[in-house]
């Protein structure tokens, strides 16, 4: 059995974590960590819910220790989280918040006491333990299980943080604004500062206001990781910031004047990272400077008459992508957006990513998403719907703007005006929320 440390700290003291309280050291994590190990229940599953970053990270490292399985599914509705019970019948829920309403047998994240004078070594995980498995929601709605071995997780972080330039013990936190439970935060905000031998921040901030205070309370260097929606909202907002080292986004591709402007508010360089709930991370870009995306060494691409599959280094087996690639070289893709958001309305072919950049791209825009309504038995004919944030915008104008650009056929009718569109905890758009909202407006 070969065996992999849980983490890459070294010394006693040293800094893995920024709390509210101030600074958390290995030591202290270490003693927390067993320390919550013994109280677990029964059950070799738990679904950690817990807000507070560090108290993810202490019920991970935890469940790692006692051998326990962390679920990661995409969401925590009822009906996620009953389908999830059906595929684990001896989960629990970890949380650090009274008010959950999760209907599973909850353990609240207690109150726990270090003596200086324990000593704890680092946990040696067996390579092949499954420590997580993640879900994606999948074309039924039923969660999609995918199990993550340490091994394969230990390969992909620690090709991030050398891909990004985060070397170990740099002294550098961990600012995320996406929640640790999503494939992105899990890897990119806990078990990036673990395996870099590097800190996270506690926190997980949301509104430009509380990212800018999060950052202040965090000795430099800072390196915030992030998503488009957050990072625009920061420079919407227009506040000075204190000093980053790197900016790290995901979840979508950025559009090159937007790069540029992150660049510039936040005075550090920015990389963009690509890869899915199954894959894991498996590439990079710098979006300022290309628009192609450099694969992770070990990492291939081949091409079929089923699109792209990846496979090599941690990834486990051959994974269909569900984007359209481009392969440029060996190591080199581009990026035209989601198999799956192609739309073929008359025989002409637009994908909703890219209508989506031509709206949000409209100066006034502050936000906008086109949908595509399923179509029903009466009305074989769909036409494109879009919502709108744009106080002020005539509707008029927006249209004619859009008609510079798009065929006719596309065109949204509706066009609809909200106040805010009903992203989720990572800034993305459910298709779920999307056609909730569609039928509020049609409701109203």
């Amino acid at each position: 059995m070969t065996s992999l440390p849980l983490l890459s700290h070294a010394a006693r003291d040293s800094i893995i974590a920024w709390c509210a309280e101030g600074t958390v050291t290995l030591h202290q994590f270490l003693a927390e960590v067993h320390q919550l190990a013994a109280r677990f229940p029964a059950g070799s599953h738990l679904l950690n819910m817990c807000c507070d970053r560090y108290h993810f990270s202490v019920g991970l490292a935890a469940a790692i220790v006692a051998n326990k399985i962390s679920l990661l599914p995409s969401t925590h509705t009822p009906e996620i989280v009953r389908q999830i019970n059906i595929f684990a019948p001896d989960v629990f829920c970890l949380t650090d918040n009274e008010a959950c309403t999760v209907d599973l047998p909850q353990m609240r994240y207690p109150d726990m006491a270090v003596s200086p004078t324990d000593t704890y070594a680092i946990p040696q995980i067996d390579s092949k333990q499954c420590i997580a498995i993640v879900f994606t929601s999948g074309s039924t709605g039923t969660p999609q299980p995918h199990p993550k071995t340490w091994d394969a997780l230990v390969s992909s972080v620690q090709a991030e943080a050398l891909r990004l330039g985060l070397l170990p013990n740099s002294h550098s936190t961990i600012i995320g604004t996406v929640p640790p439970q999503h494939m992105y935060g899990f890897e990119s905000t806990v078990l990036m500062a673990w395996l870099s031998g590097n800190a996270l921040s506690h926190a997980q901030p949301f509104y430009p206001a509380d990212i800018g205070q999060t950052l202040s309370a965090i000795a430099a260097p800072r390196v915030l990781v992030s998503s488009p929606f957050h990072l625009r909202a920061l420079l919407d907002a227009g506040l000075v910031l204190p000093e980053i080292a790197q900016v790290v986004c995901a979840t979508a591709p950025l559009s090159k004047p937007l790069a540029h402007a992150i660049e510039a508010r936040c005075h550090a360089p920015l990389m963009e990272i690509y890869g899915s709930t199954e894959t894991g991370l498996i590439a990079t870009r710098h979006p300022t400077q290309t628009a192609e995306w450099q694969l992770l060494p070990g990492v291939e691409l081949i091409k079929d008459d089923n699109g792209v599959r990846a496979y090599g280094a941690h990834i486990m087996g051959s994974i269909t992508m569900g984007d359209i690639i481009e392969p440029i070289s060996e190591e080199h893709f581009l990026l035209h957006g989601r198999i799956a958001d192609m739309v073929n309305i008359a025989g002409k072919r637009h994908s909703l990513a890219s209508l989506n950049h031509l709206l949000n791209s409209i100066p006034g825009v502050v936000d906008g998403a086109f949908y595509m309504p399923k179509e029903s038995e009466e009305d074989r004919i769909t036409r494109m719907a879009a919502f709108v944030v744009a106080p002020g915008m005539e509707a008029s104008y927006l249209l004619a703007a859009l008609r510079e650009h798009i065929d006719p056929v596309f065109l949204p009718r509706p066009l609809q005006f909200v106040d805010a569109l009903p992203r989720n905890h990572t800034g993305k758009l459910p298709q779920s929320a999307l056609q909730a909202l569609m039928q509020a407006q049609k409701l109203a």
